[in-house]
């Protein structure tokens, strides 16, 4: 594809002992070091209707294939890691070519797609038939969680079963509860939107809400007009919107034109959380989200920190940045676990070193946790993201979710919502 950038981001550090060895608690074998030779392949939204969120996440990766140098540098392992980046463009044929050209170009795991309509198929053409590790940072659709992968599939955010009934939570909080409240809701017509709006639905309606108007709209029509009158019609209490930024831009001013819009009742998921959605003004300014975040721990700040001194320091941190960095390091350390490179080996390691049992180490002790590994002990990474702890569905179950706020054209944290289950 003509669109597509190709970036390859490499090290190399030998040591004078041979490295790596099996993880103990995950199913590995044994002690000892052998070499590894490991590429890692990232796709991200570097165009196309989640393009917002690409730059910001292509740097979180490399700061993650940072700290990966570093940690071989100060154990002296005979490791080479390499990085190499193509654009999803926001596009599942677009995603498929980009992971296809990865793997040929070497890669065992790859960190990525985003939206969920370019991970599922990356999945089921590349990953799955090739035997490679794919562990996304924001692929949120429930039908990746019964996607029958073999384990190579997985996120390290949490699934739309959560988000949905997370949100409900937060507008039923703001409304007073949900009883006797009508909402209505938007969504673009994709895994992604129509999945999240049936969870949301669903749990607004448990909680003794109503839902007045559900439009499923094309995210590539020309007009939204007819369907902004829709969504704004009946004098609801809320309106909920799953949309992404590129596509929103178009919706945005549609509902405006109705003069029924008001964005103080309105409310967003993840995929609206950007500083280009920002550029909406008055359309957006109080509107209210949700997104998958991280908790508030040093370990967090501290990556908060360092990403604001990483070059280019023009990029600003976005939404998902966290996640990206812990997919490229969790790809690390599923080979070192594994003392392979195999996909396959390596998607056997990562419940067990993204989770307990096995001692806590923070992304600021990769070089430990490395070490851990080489020593056959079993290890629970805890990420710029905070604790994962992926299940043997794929799905993250350790999350949390940020409550954010349009507030002068940009997406500002105004704090925590606990996160509700969709058992619960």
């Amino acid at each position: 594809m003509s669109r597509l950038r190709h970036l390859v981001l490499a090290a190399s550090v030998a040591g004078a002992s041979l490295a790596l060895v099996a993880c103990g608690g995950g199913g590995g074998g044994g002690g000892g070091k052998t070499s590894l030779n490991l590429t890692i392949g990232q796709i991200v939204p570097l165009t196309g209707d989640l393009g917002p969120f690409g730059p910001p996440g292509q740097k979180a990766g490399q700061m993650a294939l940072d700290q990966i140098n570093a940690a071989i540098q100060q154990n002296g392992d005979d490791h080479t890691v390499k990085l190499e980046t193509q654009d999803e463009q926001t596009d599942p044929q677009a995603s498929v070519s980009a992971a296809r050209k990865l793997v040929g170009d070497g890669a065992s795991c790859i960190a990525g797609a985003w939206a969920s309509a370019d991970s599922i198929p990356v999945a089921r053409s590349v990953s799955i038939r090739e035997g490679v590790l794919q562990i996304s940072p924001a692929s949120t659709s429930d039908e990746i969680t019964t996607l029958e992968d073999n384990g190579l599939m997985n996120r390290v955010v949490p699934p739309d079963s959560d988000q949905g009934p997370t949100l409900a939570a937060a507008v039923a909080k703001d409304l007073g509860g949900a009883q006797g409240k009508t909402v209505n809701v938007g969504a673009r017509n994709d895994s992604y939107g129509t999945g999240l709006a049936d969870t949301f639905s669903s749990a607004w309606e448990k909680l003794g809400g109503t839902i007045g108007q559900k439009v499923i709209y094309d995210p590539n029509a020309t007009s939204y007009d007819s369907e902004a009158a829709q969504i704004t019609s009946g004098n609801p209490d809320a309106f909920v919107i799953v949309d992404f930024p590129e596509t929103f831009a178009k919706v945005g001013p549609a509902l405006e034109r109705t003069g029924k819009w008001d964005p103080s009742k309105a409310w967003a998921t993840d995929g609206l959380d950007s500083s280009d959605v920002g550029k909406l003004g008055a359309t957006v300014e109080g509107m209210r989200g949700t997104v998958p975040g991280v908790p508030s721990a040093k370990v967090s700040k501290d990556f908060d920190k360092l990403y604001a001194q990483s070059k280019p320091t023009s990029v600003k941190e976005s939404a998902f940045d966290a996640q990206n960095f812990d997919a490229v390091i969790l790809c690390y350390l599923t080979a070192v676990a594994a003392g392979s490179t195999d996909g396959k080996a390596m998607a056997d390691q990562i419940q067990a070193v993204s989770g307990p049992p096995g001692t806590k180490y923070t992304w600021e002790q990769l070089p430990q946790a490395v070490k851990a590994l080489e020593n056959g002990d079993d290890i629970d990474y805890e990420g710029a993201s905070g604790p994962i702890n992926i299940n043997d569905a794929g799905d993250a179950t350790a999350g949390v979710y940020d409550l954010y706020q349009f507030k002068n054209g940009t997406p500002v944290t105004i704090g925590e919502q606990p996160v509700v289950a969709a058992s619960g």
